[in-house]
């Protein structure tokens, strides 16, 4: 099979074995967020997109799914004046050091009102924006001398070093995570997650853990990657090896890819209650670096023509 990755079946094979390093060599680490300058590109990202789509004030309380080699993007949103923040992971990736050190960079490029991180920087990275400007009309000078004083840095810094509630300021940092209930219900005013939703198994419980948590009126910003992720040679390749190939290339992984396309994420926001008020897909290219419809295993024949060409989404949600 010309799509087929070796290596990472050989990945999944390995993992069923009891002495198969899986920690150290799968593990190691899960994305971007190591990098302060990433964690700022990320938040303002989903923060401008998010006034651009009916939001009008920070939020105070937020969660975010995966935050990965750090909890930078959420530090990010602490300096941006929210007060409460909630990150959700299925392995722990991070360190106290780390986030403080990116804690003190994320303080640095606030306070200079640097300009967001743009596609040269991050080519890969979604969503996109009309302006990389410092969002001014979002977080004003005013604002910014609010959330940065020296007396909540202070609370911010020690909340990273404790994971606890310190002044007006609180990290609630659980691993691992499978439990709806760790948040009160009706009480997050937005949830955010980045190339994070494909990796999730239960997809639909997740949507509804998300939807009991949010206020009335809260919002979702979720970036989710539809690519293979290395699975195999195509960018959407994932698509098209069947159940029980599927299965040993996944082996013992915690997680890998769910495989589900955009029209189910859509179907299952609109299922739990929630009214989309955005999404913007991207294009892969299946005429020369993709698989065509003919190669489609049979779970996903059926596949409307814009998931199989939809490489990435970004969807804004609200709870109705």
């Amino acid at each position: 099979m010309k799509n087929l990755s070796v290596k990472q079946l050989v990945t999944g094979l390995s993992s069923f074995t009891p002495v198969f390093g899986l920690k150290s060599r799968y593990l190691k680490r899960s994305g971007g967020t190591g990098s302060a300058r990433y964690c700022y590109a990320v938040w303002l990202r989903h923060l401008v997109v998010l006034f651009e789509n009916g939001m009008t004030k920070i939020p105070d309380t937020i969660a975010e799914l995966g935050p990965g080699d750090s909890i930078g993007i959420g530090i990010a949103a602490l300096l941006s004046g929210c007060n409460h923040y909630n990150a959700f992971d299925v392995v722990e990736y991070t360190s106290r050091e780390n986030n403080l050190r990116i804690f003190k960079v994320l303080v640095d490029l606030f306070e200079k009102q640097t300009s967001i991180p743009d596609d040269v920087q991050f080519p890969k990275m979604k969503p996109r924006l009309k302006s990389y400007a410092f969002p001014k009309h979002i977080l004003t000078r005013e604002a910014l001398q609010r959330s940065l004083a020296p007396e909540r840095l202070n609370c911010i810094k020690d909340s990273i070093l404790e994971y606890g509630s310190h002044g007006p300021v609180s990290i609630k940092y659980r691993v691992p995570w499978f439990n709806c209930h760790n948040i009160r219900d009706d009480s997050v005013d937005l949830i955010y997650s980045q190339a994070v939703l494909e990796h999730v198994d239960n997809l639909q419980a997740t949507y509804e853990a998300m939807y009991q948590w949010l206020n009335k009126d809260g919002f979702m910003s979720h970036q989710i990657d539809f690519k293979c992720h290395g699975t195999a040679r195509k960018w959407n390749g994932h698509w098209a090896y069947n159940d029980l190939l599927w299965k040993l290339i996944r082996g013992k992984r915690p997680y890998l890819l769910n495989r589900q396309p955009f029209s189910r994420h859509l179907a299952l926001l609109a299922n739990v209650g929630f009214k989309v008020v955005s999404s913007t897909r991207v294009l892969g290219d299946s005429r020369n670096s993709g698989i065509r419809r003919k190669d489609l295993s049979r779970r996903f024949m059926n596949m409307f023509d814009e998931d199989l060409l939809t490489s990435s989404a970004h969807i804004v949600s609200v709870k109705r």
